[in-house]
């Protein structure tokens, strides 16, 4: 990875899918980059501006960290937070 520039990384809260089981959606940004994977599977959806071994170092840094950010996205309460911005 380009080590010049700062990755920032935002989730969604839990989402529930058409089979019952439930994905967060991650956001990876730096400067006008970006890409888009799911958690717990790891796949990365949409991208502009990676490299594909950068995508799959982000790949694999979902699925080595999905249990951590699956919990913290357990936290996220978008009319909780969608609130306190009024």
């Amino acid at each position: 990875m380009k080590q010049t520039q700062e990755i920032q990384m935002t989730y969604s809260g839990l989402l529930p899918q058409k089979d019952g089981s439930k994905i967060v959606r991650v956001v990876f940004e730096r400067g006008k980059d970006f890409a888009e994977g799911t958690v717990p599977s790891g796949k990365m959806e949409k991208s502009s501006g990676f490299t594909p071994e950068e995508l799959e170092q982000l790949s694999n840094y979902l699925v080595q960290n999905g249990d951590d950010i699956l919990a913290k996205a357990k936290e996220v309460n978008p009319l909780r937070n969608w609130m306190k911005k009024k």
